[in-house]
């Protein structure tokens, strides 16, 4: 059993062995989190170099997280089928290699495909974590281990778009991709020696490639009409037909999964009010987190001409007070409910986003900045309480299947915020400009342009406030 391993590893290693897992863990999520967030600083520099449009070139962050989405429920069986060192080695392997190319690529097709091939190996590696710290930390201390965990992970967002931009200005936009390599490198050496192998003694059950393909189609068809709808409408017949495979697919996952003995996504995790009250907050907090750091750097590079460098830098307090936020939450989450702890950090992202609905091309640096400040406050609030909330209802065997469900809503939230707020912005954007006479003008500093953004942030801050409504519901008990 997996057990045994992990007090095999113990009695090599001592106490600080949790420790070490855990750290090794973290240099491979934080290169996850690193690939996700920083090359959004460099979109407009992208779409310069292959002539896309928003609409195409958001496939870059929409792609990643939607493969993300989909390989996430898969870790359970990988890690079942070939232990955690095997799984971890071989993603981040693949990821690297995925990067190399990106970084190399001279079409944007392939370019959108790397990011694809990494977001999905993304989604092996980031549950990883997850089940490792419950594995070696009892649950007294796992408020705790979350959030000092999330501190290496958050740094990411925080360090990457202000290094990305200076990158991208004094180097190349392709150097972004080869960033997280030395990370996933220095996680390679330290794998062999500090996570766990795969009992000898476990049973090798069959993949759900029913279950993933019905996902897939499920995921690519609905963003994708998404992303359509609003150059043919609503009611054409390719969003229609779009919205339908997606429909059937979606009812095809229940059915297929519902009862099955090795499901991809065990549908009995949801039978938890916490686990599913907190999936709801989970999916509004990838839709949040994602769409926020999708929207700012084009925003203030494309209406207040920032240079990829000022939008990095413009990122840096929100990010280094989310890493500083983070640890402390899990401090908080061992010592009081859960409840009031989500439900602030909800109201501050909820309040930084209607904010940003005061911004204009002449905003100052510092004012957007602690308005980004607040919001991200806020996630750090959220996320320990959250993961620990949702985990705590669930029995022993069904904690890896929530620990996938759990980190696959938020990443789904984040694929489908990109998406539709990419859409929703060049969608209001078009109305707004050809109410005024503008339409095709291209003036970046238009009015239209900026009452775009702020449709767009307010929508961020309805979903905010509706999530708070499942926050409210779970239990108020502590963990």
């Amino acid at each position: 059993m997996t057990a045994e391993l992990v007090d095999a590893a113990f009695t090599r290693h001592g106490p600080a062995y949790r420790w070490y897992a855990t750290a090794t863990m973290m240099l491979g999520t934080f290169s996850m989190v690193l690939a996700t967030t920083v090359v959004n600083v460099a979109i407009p520099h992208i779409m310069a170099a292959f002539a896309l449009s928003q609409d195409t070139v958001q496939w870059l962050s929409t792609g990643f997280l939607a493969a993300m989405s989909a390989t996430m429920l898969a870790t359970t069986w990988c890690v079942q089928r070939f232990g955690q060192r095997a799984t971890y080695v071989s993603a981040l392997t693949a990821f690297v290699a995925a990067a190399i190319a990106g970084g190399l690529a001279t079409r944007a097709d392939l370019l959108i495909a790397s990011r694809v091939l990494q977001g999905a190996c993304a989604g092996i590696i980031q549950p990883l974590a997850m089940i490792t710290i419950f594995s070696v930390f009892p649950a007294e201390q796992r408020g705790r281990a979350m959030g000092i965990y999330g501190l290496g992970v958050v740094l990411a967002p925080a360090l990457g778009p202000p290094l990305g931009g200076w990158l991208v200005d004094h180097l190349s936009w392709r150097v972004l991709f080869f960033l997280p390599a030395p990370f996933c490198l220095t996680a390679l050496a330290l794998a062999p020696w500090f996570i766990v192998g795969r009992p000898a003694t476990d049973e090798r059950r069959a993949f759900d490639w029913g279950g993933l393909v019905f996902l897939a189609v499920f995921i690519g068809c609905l963003l994708y009409a998404f992303n359509l709808s609003h150059r043919v409408g609503w009611f054409a017949w390719q969003t229609i037909v779009l919205l339908g495979i997606a429909g059937a697919a979606s009812a095809a996952f229940v059915w297929w999964e519902h009862g099955r003995r090795h499901a991809m996504l065990d549908l009995g995790v949801f039978q938890s009010p916490q686990f599913t009250a907190a999936s709801l907050v989970a999916f509004a907090y990838g839709l949040g987190l994602y769409g926020s750091t999708y929207l700012v750097p084009l925003l203030v590079q494309t209406v207040a001409r920032y240079s990829a460098s000022d939008a990095g830098a413009l990122l840096l307090p929100a990010g280094l007070a989310l890493a500083v936020t983070v640890p402390v939450a899990g401090w908080l989450t061992d010592r009081i409910p859960a409840r009031p702890v989500i439900v602030s950090g909800l109201l501050l992202f909820c309040l930084s986003s209607l904010l940003f609905l005061r911004f204009h091309p002449g905003t100052g640096f510092w004012a957007l900045a602690i308005w980004l400040l607040i919001g991200r406050v806020g996630l750090g609030l959220i996320i320990p309480a959250l993961n620990a909330r949702a985990m705590h209802g669930l029995s022993a065997q069904h904690v890896g299947q929530g620990s996938s469900a759990i980190n696959f809503i938020r990443q789904l939230g984040g694929a489908f915020g990109v998406n539709l707020l990419a859409t929703f912005l060049e969608w209001r954007t078009l109305v707004h400009e050809r109410a005024a006479g503008l339409a095709g003008s291209a003036m970046l500093l238009s009015p239209q342009r900026v009452a775009a953004f702020h449709e767009s942030f307010l929508v961020v801050a309805g979903v905010f406030a509706l999530a708070i409504v499942p926050a409210w519901r779970m239990a108020s008990d502590r963990r």
